[in-house]
């Protein structure tokens, strides 16, 4: 991370990983974790331990296996239950054994949801946001807060909404994110919301979006504007419904259009690789028309194009072969589509119909 000025913070393994279809392995998470890492983003959300047994193995095998140059891992879960102490929660107890540097908690911030769903009172909600934060800080870890529906929850009533993210800073979360977790803000709300937060709180403010108006990248990009100083964001969008915020194309318009330096090292110039190489352990085939980290030929990766292959090609996009530089392909190959032999083997291996 260069600063603790401003965080970037990858939430790919955990919020990325509920998309539909995406299943991965303990294994595939080291894996691209490293990849994350050598983008340069400050912080990798590694999943929630205690309540998914792979999320806790991620964690043990994480001690050993990983070595973080750039990211500091942080380990997600939920503030104590109601009428619990925070030492005695054993979801808590969880996030203290996974040994993560950081704690990302998540709390209601809406009131009908901590009614309904957590079916406490507002004010228990309070105090298991303040006894969890604490409680943690006083372990040693640095806590971060999600504030789940926050968006939803201001709209329906603003001074509890204020009063999470309040109660959050004077427990000591070093950062409040707001969460918009059905996706549905759009731009300029968004913007007003925060810098309405930002007078009435004086907290560190995050935000995490979701795509579901196709605005996540935009709400974000509008919400540093407005002074929030942590995004969170996927890898190439993953998450479930709609997706996350594509990590990739917000930190290249912070990076590039912004002027805001985010990124360690060389993970500007190497974020295509990443992209793809990310896709490959996923085992989803990256749009090629999504506006940062696509292949600049229009050959995509499952070689399925029909056009003349680009006579610089050397090597097949998905990496399975090798093809003559300057090579044209047959007329056969124009008015038929062809597939590579890594392509012939995925589908080979994949149900039809």
């Amino acid at each position: 991370m260069l600063d603790d000025q401003f965080h970037v913070y990858d939430t790919t393994l955990r919020d990325g990983a509920q998309q539909e279809g995406l299943n991965l392995t303990v294994a595939d998470k080291l894996v691209i974790a490293r990849h994350l890492d050598r983008l340069g983003v400050g912080f990798i959300e590694g999943g929630w331990p205690g309540a998914i047994p792979k999320d806790t193995e991620f964690f043990r095998r994480a001690a050993t296996e990983l070595d973080l140059r750039h990211a500091t891992l942080a380990a997600f879960g939920s503030t104590r239950k109601a009428g619990v102490k925070a030492a005695d929660d054993a979801q808590v107890a969880a996030l203290r054994e996974s040994r993560a540097p950081v704690v990302t908690l998540v709390a209601k911030s809406h009131d009908r949801h901590v009614e309904l769903a957590l079916r406490t009172t507002l004010d228990e909600n309070l105090k298991m946001i303040g006894d969890t934060v604490r409680h943690l800080k006083e372990e040693g870890q640095r806590v971060f807060l999600d504030a789940e529906h926050f968006f939803d929850g201001y709209r329906s009533n603003r001074d509890y909404a204020l009063e999470c993210v309040r109660t959050a800073a004077e427990a000591g979360a070093d950062v409040i994110a707001l969460c918009d977790t059905n996706g549905g803000m759009l731009p300029t709300e968004l913007g007003d919301v925060i810098t309405d937060v930002l007078g009435g709180t004086g907290a560190r403010l995050g935000i995490h979006c979701h795509d579901d108006t196709g605005c996540a990248v935009a709400n974000s990009l509008v919400a540093v504007q407005a002074g929030v100083t942590h995004v969170q964001g996927c890898a190439n969008g993953y998450g479930e419904r709609a997706g996350n915020a594509n990590l990739f194309t917000l930190v290249s318009g912070l990076q590039l259009k912004q002027g805001h330096t985010v990124l360690d090292g060389e993970g500007i110039r190497e974020m295509t690789r990443i992209a793809h190489a990310i896709s490959e352990v996923t085992n989803i085939t990256p749009d090629t028309h999504r506006p940062c980290g696509r292949r600049r030929s229009g050959w995509t990766r499952t070689c399925t194009s029909t056009s003349t292959r680009p006579r610089s090609a050397t090597t097949c996009a998905c990496s399975c072969r090798t093809w003559p530089a300057g090579r044209r392909s047959s007329s056969r190959a124009r008015n038929s589509a062809t597939t590579c032999p890594g392509t012939r083997r995925r589908s080979a291996a994949s149900p039809t119909g």
